[in-house]
């Protein structure tokens, strides 16, 4: 199984970004975390970070035919785009919506989520650990072991 890691604007400052929300660890943590995961349990996996939601939505659109599942963390773009909807829509991968923090708690404009109307399960607030359980879900529900 090949899963697309997504990651929108702002998380490659993690570490340095609001730690009391996001905490102390890096987006290079992070993506060694998923990396080794997904080595254990040989899941192809491959990560993508973007600051600019046309990139996103590239990323997407490129994944056609050829990722299994996508976990999705749209960041900012989670509240405002409606093309990110529209190009899970239109490759219809099955896709997992991540936040680190958990969104229900905090301003009332991070209270919409555009990507949850596509992604089947929303992750939020378990940290780098909700990636994990992601994954793991997309490929106890889709995939078999390569």
């Amino acid at each position: 199984m090949k899963i697309l890691v997504l990651n929108g604007p702002n998380l490659n400052m993690l570490g340095i970004r609001e730690p009391s929300l996001y905490g102390s660890q890096t987006y290079e943590n992070l993506c060694k975390l998923i990396e080794e995961h997904c080595d254990d349990k040989n899941i192809d996996i491959e990560i993508y970070q973007s600051n600019h939601e046309g990139c996103l939505v590239d990323k997407i659109q490129q994944s056609y035919k050829t990722i299994d599942g996508i976990v999705i963390n749209p960041a900012a773009y989670t509240h405002t785009s409606v093309a990110l909807l529209d190009a899970l829509k239109a490759v219809s991968i099955p896709a997992v919506e991540v936040h680190i923090s958990d969104v229900s708690k905090r301003e009332d404009f991070r209270q919409i989520s555009f990507v949850r109307y596509y992604c089947e399960k929303t992750i939020a607030g378990k940290g780098f650990d909700g990636y994990i359980e992601a994954i793991d879900y997309l490929v106890d529900k889709y995939g078999v072991e390569q």
